[in-house]
C-alpha cells in the first residue's frame, strides 16, 4: 500500500471514527433529555435530528468508502448499492434541510413579537413533526431516481457518465440524465442554503441591534439560553455553508467531465461528510443540556472505574 492510499485511508477512517462517536453521543444524550425533561425546546428536538441525518450519512457513505480505500473490494451487489446509495442520498438531504430547519426555527424564536409572530411563536413544537415528515418525503420523492442508476461495480473500464464510488457505481447513462440528476440536486441544495443564509443573518442581525435588550432579557426570562442557541445555529451553518462551498465547486467540475477520477470523488466525498464528523462536536461544546448529560454519564462512570481498581488492589 503506498504513502498516498495509506494518507487516504487514515483520512477517512479518523473522520469516520470522530462523526459516527461524535452523533452517536449527541444522540444518546437527547435521548436521555428528552425521556427525562417535560419540556422539550423545538431546537433540541432539531438538533438531535441533524445528529440522526448525521450518523446515516456517516454509515451509508464514509463506511463503505473507507473499506473500499483499504483495499476490500465488491462489499455490495446491486439491490445492496441501491439501498445504501439512496439511504446516503436522502442522509446527505436531510443533513442541508435539517440545518435550515434550525436556522428557521431559531430566528423565529428569537425575532420580536409581531402581529404574525405572536401567533407563530406558541405553534412552533406542534410544527416541528409535521415539517421533519414534510422533509423526509420531500427528498424521498427527489432522490427516487438513485437506485435505478445504482449498481454493484464491474470489471473492465468504468463507463461514460458514471460516477465510480469505490463500492458502487452510480451510471448515469447518458450525458443528459447525469446533467439533470446534478441539477436537480443542486437546485434544492441552493435553495435550502439560501434560506439558511437569510435566516442566519436576520439572527446576526437581531443579534447586533437588540444586545441590550437581550441582557436584560437574559436576567429576567432567560434570555442567555436563546443567545447561545442562536450563536451555535449561525456557527453550525457557517460551517455547513464553507464546506457545501467545496463540495459544489469540486460536483461542478465533475458535471463538465464525461469521466472523473476516483480521487476527486474521494475528495469530494470526504468535504461532504466534513460536516456531519465536525458538527457533533460544536454541538457538545455550546449546548449546556448535552455537556451536563455527557458530565453527569462520566460521573457515575468514575465510581465503578475506581471500585474495581480497589478491588484489584
Amino acid at each position: 500500500m503506498d504513502l498516498c492510499v495509506t494518507i487516504k485511508g487514515v483520512s477517512f477512517l479518523l473522520q469516520t471514527g470522530m462523526g459516527i462517536f461524535g452523533n452517536s453521543v449527541v444522540l444518546l444524550a437527547y435521548a436521555n433529555i428528552i425521556c427525562t425533561q417535560p419540556k422539550i425546546l423545538p431546537v433540541d428536538l432539531i438538533l438531535c435530528h441533524l445528529a440522526f441525518a448525521n450518523l446515516m450519512l456517516l454509515l451509508t457513505r464514509c463506511v463503505p468508502q473507507t473499506m473500499t480505500v483499504f483495499g476490500l473490494k465488491y462489499l455490495l451487489n446491486d439491490p445492496g448499492c441501491k439501498v445504501v446509495i439512496y439511504a446516503y442520498r436522502i442522509g446527505r438531504a436531510l443533513s442541508v434541510c435539517i440545518t435550515c430547519m434550525l436556522s428557521v426555527f431559531q430566528a423565529v424564536t428569537i425575532a420580536p413579537a409581531g402581529p404574525r409572530l405572536s401567533r407563530l411563536k406558541p405553534a412552533l413544537p406542534s410544527l416541528v413533526l409535521p415539517t421533519f415528515a414534510g422533509l423526509w418525503l420531500l427528498n424521498m420523492a427527489i432522490c427516487i431516481a438513485a437506485p435505478f442508476f445504482s449498481m454493484a461495480p464491474r470489471n473492465g473500464t468504468v463507463p461514460a457518465f458514471t460516477l465510480n464510488l469505490g463500492f458502487c457505481h452510480v451510471d448515469f447513462r447518458d450525458y443528459l440524465s447525469y446533467v439533470i440528476n446534478g441539477v436537480a440536486v443542486s437546485v434544492r441544495d441552493f435553495a435550502f442554503v439560501a434560506l439558511m443564509l437569510g435566516s442566519s443573518g436576520y439572527i446576526l442581525l437581531l443579534l447586533h441591534r437588540h444586545s441590550h435588550k437581550v441582557r436584560g432579557m437574559r436576567r429576567s426570562h432567560g434570555g442567555g439560553a436563546e443567545t447561545r442557541a442562536a450563536k451555535t445555529v449561525v456557527t453550525l451553518v457557517v460551517l455547513y455553508v464553507f464546506f457545501f462551498g467545496i463540495d459544489n465547486v469540486i460536483w461542478i467540475y465533475m458535471l463538465t467531465v464525461p469521466k472523473v477520477s476516483p480521487v476527486v470523488a474521494d475528495m469530494r466525498v470526504f468535504f461532504s461528510s466534513c460536516y456531519a464528523s465536525l458538527s457533533p462536536y460544536f454541538i457538545i461544546s455550546s449546548n449546556k443540556k448535552v455537556k451536563a448529560k455527557i458530565v453527569c454519564a462520566a460521573e457515575q462512570d468514575q465510581p465503578s472505574v475506581d471500585n474495581q481498581e480497589s478491588s484489584e488492589k
